[in-house]
Order: C-alpha cells, then structure tokens, then sequence
C-alpha cells in the first residue's frame, strides 16, 4: 500500500523559511513522480511544485519561482520542498502526492496524482 507522509508545516513570520518533507513507502515503481500541492480556505488547490525521480525533471508554479525549492534524496524515499521568502498568501494545507508513471512530460505538475498524503499545514504571519 502506498503511503505518503508529509511533515514540517508549521507557523512561520513572513520572510522566513520552511522545509517540507514527504515520506514515500510501500511501492516497487521503477520511476514515479512527486507533486506538491496547496489548498487554501476558500480556493481551489493548486499545484506548487513536482519532481521525477529517474531523471530530476521539476516544474515549479509561477507564484513560488525563485522562492521555493524542490529535491529528493531517492536512497530514502524522501522528496522535500524548501520554501523561503514566505509570504501570507502562502498559507495553506500542503499535500504530497505520487504519480507512479511520469513519462516523459516536462509538466510534471499536470500529471493524474493517483496517491495523496494527509497534508501538513503551513501559517506565514506575523
């Protein structure tokens, strides 16, 4: 059974940073792909930022170019999402999720996510 464990939310001020880890277990896929995601009270959830494993490929959401970080350490199963320069908007329940056949698609974050963790939350406020 696939599991995705997603930890490292918190409160942070504004301008601060965070990391985000998510654990992967109970699959034997030779590649698969790691989104994040993001749903906000009141919006939609959107996708933040992904990876595949095989090959690195990573696509980031416009809104957190430059901010955020996406990396895998694939001896552990672990992907993790650094996120600096935060900024209220944010705020959010951050989820992992795990495409078990990427492809060859650079959009990564576009791929069907058929595994969703618990989600982690992340409140930026002073």
């Amino acid at each position: 059974e696939v599991q995705l464990v997603e930890s490292g939310g918190g409160l942070v001020q504004p301008g601060g940073s965070l990391r985000l880890s998510c654990a992967a277990s109970g699959f034997t896929f030779d590649d698969y792909a790691i989104g994040w995601f993001r749903q906000a009270p009141g919006k939609e959830r959107e996708g933040v930022s992904g990876i595949t494993i095989s090959d690195g490929r990573i696509e980031y959401a416009d809104s957190v170019k430059g901010r955020f970080n996406i990396s895998s350490d694939n001896a552990e199963n672990k992907v993790y999402l650094q996120m600096h320069s935060l900024k209220s908007e944010d705020t959010a329940v951050y989820y992992c999720a795990l495409n078990p056949d990427p492809g060859s698609t650079a959009a990564v974050l576009g791929l069907p996510y058929d595994y969703w963790g618990q989600g982690t939350q992340v409140t930026v406020s002073s």
